[in-house]
């Protein structure tokens, strides 16, 4: 049926159309005809406190439940400030759709007021973006940009509208909704297929490599089959996390810079990997020229510019993961991988970072402790949404991820400040989800503002502020690779429990290990917002740690139990109290 409408309105006719329920934003003048417009639309609108916590909560909105996250800022710093959080989704490949307004059509290249060029700086962070000046582009551009957001890799979309685009009116064919192609894939049925069942049935040592892909695929239970069937044992990418029960026996654990020592070297010694919708990025693979030389690879991944781009291999497709699983699932036969899969469980025995015991227990609150019992308390069943830093790969250590999308994190840009918005997004994403924010002291602070969103939303979110007193992760570069030259590290941070007590959050202070459960279940039992600042060891470190450029089974490992309770000198000033080194920060800052 044909009608007349503003291209604003037109914008939300579409949006409401393409399944759309929640946005997040920050108006200005360039798109206050669109917010004008929303109130005639059935949705729910999340002001946000910065522009990248609206980027960050779609993007967490879009990680939680596999929708599309939609956030929405003016022209000039309203857009820029949303660089951040469009570069994070695009490096982790979530689908979203930032929908900005900019100057008047006329004034375009006169440096008018808030005028930037936002299609030109996000260019090579986005998938596709739109610069629309007319409100007849306006339902093409929409209904282009989320499907583009969702379809093959998963990606965001930024459509830019200027002001006279979304006042003036046209026609609006409100029937009309062409079908978009879809994207095209491998065929399965090829010699690379073929091939790829031969070097699996041949293998005698291979290890299954489990990416983010398996999540966006939606293919975790196809892949649960095969791996089942198979008998191949499974290591995880960071992001990996959750597409493979972390309490099943054939989860190994996480591979990585920071993974687990006896997965990084059942790699180095495998004769196969079977590369599943991940990318083979530097902090997977460590030394290229070392990188599992014995190995066989298959990489099955939907976008054809990872195949081969760092590692060689040895058979690629561009394909749906969940194709190719349900195909592989129809064929495969067992494999007997038990001699190789003792051989792992010997390594691991040899350096089990899983092991809490290995941490000592000698009235120092360490953020592993505090990680490891909140998943006791959680049950393990909660949604964990991290910031960037050691907290994020401790989070990825102790706390065992059983479920799908339960561990919700900036893998590939790595931003500071990315949870406290991104947990609210995955909470109004999955409102009857437990939602817990693990961050550092450090990152907090880049988008604490956002615990006023949580609050005006009356959002149930707890907040566990891991505090250190340092940028945690650049200190430990720095007392390994600099010599302890802590350079900008020590960190002077406010009370973040009186910060909390301001916006009317409830709040605790937990300093002993003893603490940490009840104060979990306290906050557990209370609705709404609540924070948790855990004041742990300062100058702890997160181990194993392949060093940057290193293979990747030459690791940093922690030192024995034994070590940690005689300590050196070296080690007695890493374990001062924390009332000193306060005081030492306190000069330093």
């Amino acid at each position: 049926m044909m009608k007349r409408l503003t291209g604003a309105e037109i914008l939300w006719e579409c949006v409401v159309r393409e399944g759309v329920t929640d946005i997040f934003g920050y108006p200005g003048g360039a798109i206050l005809p669109a917010y004008d417009a929303m109130l005639k639309y059935p949705l729910r609108h999340i002001l946000v406190r910065h522009e990248q916590g609206a980027t960050h909560m779609a993007d967490g909105y879009a990680r939680a439940s596999g929708r599309v996250g939609v956030a929405l800022a003016t022209s000039g710093p309203g857009a820029t400030n949303m660089v951040t959080g469009i570069a994070t989704a695009m490096m982790d490949s979530v689908p979203m759709v930032c929908i900005t307004g900019q100057v008047g059509s006329r004034l375009i290249g006169s440096d008018a007021f808030q005028e930037t060029d936002i299609t030109g700086i996000t260019l090579p962070i986005t998938k596709h973006n739109y610069l629309v000046t007319r409100a007849a582009d306006v339902a093409h551009a929409v209904h282009e940009a989320f499907h583009i957001a969702r379809s093959g890799r998963p990606g965001p979309v930024l459509i830019d509208i200027t002001k006279d685009a979304q006042q003036s009116q046209c026609d609006f064919d409100d029937e009309a909704w062409p079908a978009l192609p879809a994207i095209e894939t491998a065929s399965l049925c090829g010699r690379s297929f073929d091939e790829t069942l031969a070097l699996i049935r041949d293998a005698r040592r291979p290890v299954i490599l489990a990416g983010h892909g398996l999540t966006l695929a939606n293919a975790e239970n196809d892949f649960r089959i095969f791996a089942e069937r198979s008998g191949i044992p499974v290591a995880m990418t960071l992001l990996g996390i959750g597409a493979f029960p972390g309490s099943h026996p054939l989860n190994i654990g996480m591979m990585g810079m920071h993974g687990e020592a006896w997965v990084n070297t059942a790699i180095q010694e495998s004769d196969l990997l079977i590369a599943l919708g991940m990318r083979f990025d530097d902090r997977v693979t460590g030394n290229l020229k070392t990188y599992a030389l014995h190995a066989k690879k298959i990489h099955i991944d939907i976008d054809a510019a990872e195949i081969g781009k760092n590692v060689p291999v040895d058979v690629g497709m561009v394909a749906d993961v969940g194709d190719v699983l349900r195909a592989w699932n129809r064929t495969i036969e067992p494999g007997d991988y038990r001699e190789w899969r003792g051989h792992i469980a010997d390594l691991r025995g040899d350096s089990a970072v899983r092991d809490i015991q290995n941490l000592p227990d000698n009235g120092h609150l360490y953020a592993a402790h505090v990680i490891h019992d909140l998943w006791r308390a959680t049950n393990g069943s909660a949604v964990v949404v991290t910031d960037v830093g050691q907290h994020q790969m401790w989070e990825a250590q102790y706390y065992r991820h059983d479920a799908t999308r339960s561990l919700i994190t900036s893998g590939g840009l790595g931003t500071m400040g990315f949870a406290l918005p991104a947990a609210i997004g995955a909470k109004m994403a999955r409102p009857d989800a437990e939602v817990w924010v693990i961050a550092g002291d450090g990152g907090f602070q880049m988008t604490m503002a956002e615990i006023a969103t949580a609050v005006q939303e009356s959002l149930d979110i707890k907040i566990a502020v891991i505090n250190n007193g340092y940028l945690g992760m650049v200190r430990q570069w720095q007392e390994f690779f600099y010599e302890r030259r802590y350079a900008a590290t020590p960190l002077l941070s406010p009370s973040f429990a009186k910060i909390a007590e301001a916006y009317g959050v409830p709040s605790h202070v937990v300093t002993s290990r003893a603490d940490v459960v009840p104060a979990v279940v306290a906050a557990r039992a209370t609705r709404g917002p609540v924070l948790i600042e855990f004041q742990v060891e300062q100058e702890d470190t997160v181990y194993p740690m392949v060093p940057a450029g290193a293979d990747l089974h030459h690791m940093i490992q922690r030192p024995s139990v034994l070590a940690e309770t005689a300590p050196t000198s070296r080690e007695t000033h890493r374990c001062k109290s924390r009332s000193s080194r306060l005081s030492t920060t306190s000069r330093a800052s």
